[in-house]
């Protein structure tokens, strides 16, 4: 089987994707943000540019369906920029969709994760690389469930991976239980993110002891209380023999997060975090976590 990457742009080898923020967003909408909608073309290029001008290379855009994501304008932002772009199916939290929308998913939402996933995004011709779904706060809903069983046959029938939103970076065991245990999707083809956002050790080395990847994506405006402990917590897990198991990220989910809007954006991923990490690290392991790593989580196995 031949390993690939999907991006907006085509299928590309793992190794190619360079240095690569793991989880972002450069367009994301829902009435839970009002006014704060990541919705501004212009602002998104000059973003992906700031970010390549700090050594970026790709970006993988989580924003799933319904919440605004923009797929149509992906590849002209790939091309223009030079950044690697992929894009997920999926579906976040109940929270951010009206009820209509969901009642109109009912009965075909794995049809329709594969459509994307195959087929691609209606009337753009971008086929997404990932899904993403969403847990609750330190619990599963019948929202979850569903959609996470859908994922996983998603998953089942395209290879994808499986990127998960953990609400305030709890439930991180109950959603492997699910996805690895009760629906059977291997672990290296899940992503958790946001664990940096409940900073328990005990529920990190366990979580990474499953074989799923961990995404510690801030920093942010609305996480600040938290950030500062990523750089121990990824240490400690590389001491603990899970260096392997590591992708960093951004997470700009609001306007006011760019740094092209006086936030700290894609580029501290490289100009600020980088450099704290090589300190704990050391250059060789962060190389391979902003690189070699995400090829590896967002591969999907040929057929």
């Amino acid at each position: 089987m031949v390993r690939f990457v999907r991006t907006v742009l085509g299928d590309i080898a793992p190794e190619e994707l360079g240095v690569c923020d793991a989880h972002d967003h450069l367009f994301l909408s829902s009435p839970k943000f009002p006014g704060q909608e990541l919705n501004d073309t212009a602002a998104a290029r000059a973003e992906l540019a700031a970010f390549r001008a700090a050594g970026g290379a790709a970006v993988v855009q989580w924003t799933p369906y319904g919440m605004g994501r923009r797929a149509a304008d992906l590849p002209e932002l790939s091309r223009a920029t030079g950044v690697t772009l992929l894009c997920a199916t999926g579906l976040h939290q109940a929270a951010h969709y009206t009820p209509e929308l969901l009642a109109g998913l009912r009965g075909r939402l794995a049809e329709v994760f594969v459509s994307e996933l195959t087929e691609g995004i209606a009337a753009t011709g971008v086929r997404a690389g990932l899904i993403k779904v969403a847990g609750g706060f330190h619990a599963l809903d019948a929202h979850t469930r569903w959609t996470m069983t859908a994922a996983a046959e998603a998953s089942r029938a395209t290879g994808a991976p499986i990127a998960v939103h953990l609400e305030m970076g709890t439930g991180a065991l109950d959603v492997l239980e699910l996805l690895c245990g009760e629906l059977d999707v291997p672990g290296d083809r899940v992503i958790l993110g946001h664990l940096n956002r409940s900073p328990d050790p005990v529920v990190q080395r366990e979580a990474a002891g499953s074989g799923c990847w961990l995404a510690f994506d801030g920093p942010s405006r609305a996480h600040h209380a938290t950030d500062w402990r990523m750089p121990d917590a990824v240490r400690a897990l590389a001491e603990a023999g899970f260096a392997d198991r590591l992708l960093l990220g951004c997470d700009t989910v609001l306007a006011g997060a760019r740094s092209v809007d006086g936030g700290p954006g894609m580029p501290y991923l490289l100009r600020r975090v980088r450099p704290r990490l090589v300190a704990e690290l050391g250059a060789e392991l962060v190389e391979r976590i902003l690189t070699e790593h995400p090829g590896r989580a967002f591969g999907i196995d040929g057929r």
